[in-house]
């Protein structure tokens, strides 16, 4: 059989007609799903008035706060971070910077804002990464709660007064904020401007609903000390060290929660190459969670993680079916067979696909434009999102994936910082 007759046989099989269905109703099923969910959280959390507001968020207690910020070649960006941090509005915090050996100027960057004494310095000797990096200074911290937050980031003054009611609740082991895109130079900027109120605050909105979250944010996040403590701290051989650990306080039984109302405004990549270096960190990451707990998540007693673990793998399996179809498509093209299923012309199923993706970018807009009063007027981009996002990241998840599979085999650790964000 030479590859045409295989082309023509292959797409009249079931298993295609699978693939066919998984790839258009996939992405409509779960736009639909973060849609009602992330509502269904505005409505129940969001959507407050005064007095209910007030009484949520008031501070029956005072815990102390160390903020913990790792930083690594930040020259550019740390000096405002300290500036930012030092303006919150909470009696009694501490801010404990990790140096992990910068090459720059970032130590002298730091070293004004060590007049104040909220402010403490931990240099280490060898660059060992984020993960390592926070371990060493955890142990050197005084507060009750760790704020852990990247070093090109600004906080909120009020972050601290939306996040450290959490923790009233024993059991809730860590809070993660909500990041806000602060430099929207480039139309990958601005695309990620809509990518983190539409996908990712609109998927914890959701996440939340279920009862169990993908990650905590590493650029934003607030944690129970004890928790940290019970469950490791940091593991440097992810590549994602923030969902890792988020899986494994879940397993233990710790609640994680979102926190739309505080905001931390932080920096993305710019260029290509650095949205490319930091999606396939995450995909990397991604993999190593699936390949690490994936088996110890199907436990019953671990039910509740379920919905998380099924979606994230079904993404996965997405990626793969996107990209085999499209290879098929393509080489049916090639060889003079017009595909099935497939249309260069935009078609009904693929502009409700489109409508229904839109639907989802919006609803992000409109709940959080509170918290971001300019986000509206990015959504105009918003069309390019599926053209842009859904092939690049089945590109990255596709070819990094299979790597996060030799997880637990891996002995060295893994060095990781941001990627450049020009």
């Amino acid at each position: 059989m030479d590859l045409y007759d295989w082309i023509v046989t292959f797409q009249s099989t079931r298993f295609y007609w699978f693939l066919l269905i998984y790839f258009a109703w996939y992405p409509m099923v779960t736009s639909v799903m973060w849609i009602y969910t992330a509502i269904l959280f505005y409505k129940r959390r969001e959507d407050m008035d005064e007095q209910d507001l007030e009484s949520f968020y008031k501070l029956e207690e005072i815990p102390k706060v160390s903020f913990v910020i790792p930083a690594y070649n930040e020259q550019d960006n740390i000096a405002a971070t300290l500036e930012g941090v030092l303006k919150v509005d909470y009696p009694d915090f501490e801010v404990v910077v990790v140096d992990d050996c910068s090459t720059d100027k970032t130590l002298e960057k730091i070293h004004p804002f060590l007049d104040d004494p909220r402010v403490r310095l931990v240099r280490k000797l060898v660059n060992e990464g984020k993960a390592m990096a926070l371990n060493d200074a955890i142990p050197l911290t005084n507060g009750e709660l760790l704020f852990v937050m990247d070093a090109d980031a600004v906080p909120s003054p009020d972050i601290l007064h939306r996040m450290v009611p959490h923790f009233r609740w024993p059991r809730c082991a860590a809070v993660t904020g909500n990041p806000r895109v602060v430099n929207r130079d480039s139309f990958l900027a601005k695309l990620q401007a809509i990518e983190f109120a539409s996908i990712i605050s609109l998927m914890r909105r959701a996440q939340r609903i279920w009862g169990r979250i993908m990650t905590m944010s590493g650029v934003v996040g607030i944690f129970r000390r004890s928790a940290l403590l019970d469950v490791g701290m940091y593991s440097p051989e992810m590549a994602t060290e923030d969902i890792d650990l988020t899986w494994r306080l879940q397993l233990r039984h710790w609640d994680v929660r979102y926190e739309s109302r505080a905001v931390m405004w932080m920096r993305v990549p710019q260029s290509l190459r650095g949205l490319w270096a930091q999606r396939r960190r995450w995909a990397l990451g991604l993999s190593q969670v699936l390949t690490r707990h994936g088996r110890s998540v199907l436990k019953w007693k671990h039910r509740r993680l379920w919905p998380v673990l099924i979606e994230s793998s079904l993404s996965v399996g997405w990626a793969y079916t996107y990209i085999l179809l499209t290879i098929i498509w393509f080489t049916s093209y090639a060889l003079g067979y017009p595909p099935v299923g497939a249309s260069p012309i935009p078609n009904f199923w693929g502009m409700l696909i489109a409508t229904v993706c839109l639907m989802q970018l919006y609803t992000g807009v409109v709940l959080d434009r509170t918290y971001d009063p300019s986000l509206p007027r990015y959504f105009i981009i918003a069309i390019f999102y599926p053209l842009v996002y859904w092939i690049l990241m089945a590109v990255i998840t596709v070819i990094t994936s299979p790597l996060g599979l030799l997880v637990n085999r891996q002995k060295r650790k893994v060095t990781q910082w941001k990627p450049v964000r020009e």
